[in-house]
């Protein structure tokens, strides 16, 4: 991971709430002989006694369930919006230009759901990603029973406490405040993942350029 300590989210719930704003993570791991896995899937965050659990489901008998049956190591990752960013618009242009982007990075042991854990999640999933209405069709307890005796056998629950965090908000911090404020103007116009990075910039403004303080470039190194 990009690891400057300045592109580092330092608040724990905007952590949270970044994963919760982008449930639909990138699962990888490897089996045992060392060949690397990965899907996507939905996840779910749990907080029980200060320590964070992730929830999700995999199909079954694929390369990636078989690799976490012999190597339980697992590493979910939670990507934002990204975009890039043009040195030409920098008070300096003469440097490389860069991209900006948010990612949340979360290992750790992955644990198999029972049978009966696997209807608790799937009920929790339905019904968060209904909007909360339990009389959706395709809420779980809605759903008819031949296509759930077909489905349910075909997948796994599992859940992977979060042993390591680690973060990006890789957001321009490194720039002094004209360069700053042209990337957001820059950004804004092109609509999209530029427009949601100018916006996170810009909630970080006040607390980058405080009234009075003097930028420092030597505080980064790039």
């Amino acid at each position: 991971m990009y690891n400057f300590s300045y592109f580092k989210e330092k608040d724990q719930s905007k952590i949270l709430d970044f994963i919760e704003d982008n449930p639909f993570a990138f699962l990888t791991g490897s089996d045992a002989s060392g060949n690397q896995v990965g899907t996507q899937t939905p996840i779910l965050v749990e907080e029980r006694q200060g320590e964070l659990f992730l929830q999700g489901h995999i199909m079954r008998k694929t390369d990636h369930h078989k690799a976490f049956v012999e190597n339980a190591q697992a590493l979910i990752v939670f990507t934002g919006p990204h975009t890039y960013v043009s040195a030409s618009w920098y008070s300096n242009p003469k440097i490389g230009s860069t991209w900006n982007y948010m990612s949340v990075h979360v290992g750790g042991e992955m644990n198999f759901m029972s049978s009966a854990d696997l209807v608790k999640f799937m009920k929790k999933l339905t019904l968060k990603f209904e909007g909360g209405n339990n009389q959706s069709p395709t809420y779980f307890d809605n759903l008819p029973d031949h296509f759930l005796e077909k489905m349910m056998p075909a997948i796994v629950g599992f859940e992977i406490k979060a042993d390591n965090i680690q973060n990006v908000f890789k957001l321009s911090q490194n720039r002094d405040e004209e360069s700053y404020h042209n990337i957001i103007s820059q950004l804004e116009q092109q609509g999209g993942n530029a427009t949601l990075i100018a916006a996170e910039m810009k909630d970080r403004i006040t607390e980058l350029f405080p009234p009075g303080a003097v930028w420092d470039p030597d505080q980064f190194d790039s």
